[in-house]
């Protein structure tokens, strides 16, 4: 029950935030990232200077009072908010969002890169209640910066620290992002417009099936929240202020999420740029002044998108002596100049062979969305003879995918060791990321397309007569069953999808290591060793960040081979504090034997001068 008045409080707090903004003039439908978002920008000032628990507690009980305060105003009938009526996609989205959630929360996680950093700093924020300095050296990526964590950080404080919690929260995120997608429709009563963009959610998991949810990697976050961000500079459109504010928002905490969203913060800003000349033109201004006040929103929403990454970027210079992954232009410069121009060459060379690849699913996502949007645009233009922009938005996702292709091969020449840029490592994670966008982006200028296509255009007149003729009223109807249709089963099929992983991952060794073992909520720098009969998974590390996060502490390693003598055995045996074998390992069993007469299999043991004594799981 302790979990149940911890969603209620953390609720409470978010349904407060969301009356506030919504009162300020943000859109129903990004009401809820934008609550997020906000929530993520203020828990990141809070933990900057060393108050990232007491801003918990702060935030959330502002949003209380805040939930407080309308409350009061409504019973006294001052302050009421419009009422937006229900849909068909409310349905879908509530509905299939609660499915998710319930799988979420009984899944493990798996996958290398949350123990090499995503949960293991969800983690360390929540029981040590402070970001990691140069002594705290379980964080390994230290110039990884920090938004999603302390969004996870926040919701797991309140309900209570488990895996299931964790991927809930960034469920949260991904959901609420998703959900913004709703404010484009022109008429949100219309089943096949509005679950054309069900079914966009829902396929675009297709294109995360590297990941999937049940991971707490960032590569679905990243084009989610610019597909939000794009969102509000359409719908704000008219409103400047709100609309400058929007984007400085969520392109702020885009470069709180990864290093690498400076790639999405470019689109975000470079659609902004283009609304503010084409939406509010000025006519009767003089060009010098339309060209200083649109100039001057763009510079100034800029530099305030800016300030907190640059924030992030003086702490990390000042905080850690050497940190991984960090921006660095002497670590390009010396990376540039140790790779020659034969590599380069080997490089570009796998590089275009993975792009024309017909076998990779980013190639064939990019074809996909191509062919959608060409065929949209033929069949729309020489059906109801009308001009449309899908022209125009094959050409711009034609541009990013272009753009993101020259900056991931950039990457793999400045910022990778060769023997991982050769293999071309997570091409299809990051490219998948780019294909989610491209496919939103698409999806949404062609559900207003779709719609200006409709024989009626007063929205008062739509019904079940206005029609042009009953063939075009059975086109509506079967198309907008297929929509419902396809929108549910692939959705379900994510769901199904995330089941089956699961089950796979049984006999994975991070559901191993819980078999045998309690996960350890405070910071130690015990000596632990994992035994693990899998030399891939020593020789990858990924039995030593397992045991790091698992057993927090800083000092874990994996170890597979044990061919050595009774002596050194022992030597090595007593270097240790505490040994966890989650699955029977030969050699390190007759070792044992022989060494300490003692029939050791699996188990959690303490290392004792005489052998190993079990402990309690």
């Amino acid at each position: 029950m302790t979990w149940v008045l911890g969603l209620g409080v953390y609720g409470l707090g978010v349904l407060g935030y969301n009356a506030t903004v919504r009162r300020l003039g943000v859109s129903p439908y990004l009401s809820w990232i934008t609550v997020f978002l906000v929530q993520i920008i203020l828990l990141y000032g809070f933990a900057m200077v060393g108050w990232l628990n007491p801003g918990i507690w702060v935030i959330t009980l502002v949003g209380i009072a805040l939930l407080l305060y309308w409350w009061l105003l409504g019973f006294w009938g001052k302050g009421a908010l419009p009422f937006e009526g229900l849909h068909l996609f409310d349905g879908w989205m509530v509905g299939l969002g609660l499915v998710m959630v319930q799988v979420l929360g009984h899944s493990p996680l798996v996958h290398y890169d949350n123990f090499s950093h995503w949960a293991v700093m969800v983690k360390f924020l929540t029981f040590t209640g402070h970001l990691p300095d140069a002594h705290d050296t379980i964080i390994s990526f230290t110039s990884y910066p920090p938004a999603t964590a302390l969004f996870i950080t926040q919701f797991v404080h309140w309900v209570g620290f488990s895996e299931g919690a964790m991927l809930i929260a960034q469920f949260l995120l991904i959901w609420a992002a998703s959900y913004s997608v709703f404010a484009v429709l022109r008429d949100r009563t219309r089943a096949l417009t509005s679950f054309l963009l069900c079914l966009t959610i829902a396929v675009s998991y297709v294109f995360n099936i590297n990941i999937r949810l049940n991971n707490l990697l960032v590569d679905y976050v990243l084009p989610i929240l610019t597909v939000a961000g794009l969102v509000g500079v359409y719908v704000y459109r008219q409103k400047p202020w709100l609309q400058c504010g929007h984007v400085a928002l969520v392109g702020a905490v885009l470069l709180l999420v990864k290093n690498s969203a400076t790639f999405f913060v470019v689109v975000l800003a470079g659609y902004f740029l283009g609304m503010l000349w084409t939406t509010r033109p000025q006519i009767f201004q003089r060009w010098p002044r339309r060209w200083a006040s649109v100039w001057g929103r763009f510079t100034g929403t800029l530099v305030v998108l800016a300030v907190p990454f640059l924030w992030w970027e003086w702490h990390v210079t000042h905080t850690f002596t050497v940190s991984k992954h960090e921006i660095s232009a002497a670590a390009y410069r010396q990376q540039l100049q140790h790779e020659g121009d034969g590599t380069v060459l080997k490089l570009g060379h796998q590089f275009l062979k993975q792009v024309v690849n017909g076998q990779s699913l980013s190639t064939q996502g990019i074809l996909l969305i191509n062919a959608l949007l060409l065929g949209s645009y033929i069949l729309i233009r020489w059906r109801s003879h009308q001009k449309n922009p899908l022209l125009k938005t094959l050409a711009a996702v034609d541009v990013i995918f272009g753009l993101y292709y020259a900056s991931l091969f950039g990457m793999y020449v400045l910022s990778m060791p060769y023997a991982e840029a050769i293999r071309l490592d997570g091409f299809e994670r990051y490219m998948g990321s780019t294909v989610i966008l491209a496919l939103f982006i698409g999806a949404m200028v062609l559900s207003r397309t779709i719609d200006y296509a409709f024989y009626e255009q007063e929205f008062a007149k739509r019904d079940l007569r206005s029609f042009r003729s009953i063939v075009t009223k059975n086109a509506y109807q079967m198309g907008s069953f297929l929509m419902i249709f396809f929108a549910i089963i692939m959705m379900y099929s994510e769901i199904n999808g995330t089941k089956f992983t699961n089950q796979m991952n049984r006999g994975t060794l991070p559901v191993q290591l819980a078999q045998i073992a309690s996960p350890n909520t405070h910071l130690t720098h015990q000596r632990v060793l994992l035994v693990d009969p899998h030399p891939g998974d020593v020789d990858s590390y990924y039995a030593g960040f397992l045991a790091n996060y698992y057993f927090f502490t800083n000092h874990s390693v994996g170890q597979e081979n044990f061919m050595e003598s009774p002596a050194q055995f022992k030597q090595n045996v007593q270097h240790y504090q505490y040994i966890a074998i989650p699955e029977y390992h030969h050699t390190f069993t007759v070792m044992m034997r022989k060494t300490y007469h003692q029939e050791i299999r699996t188990g959690w043991f303490k290392v004792t001068p005489t052998g190993l004594v079990p402990q309690k799981s």
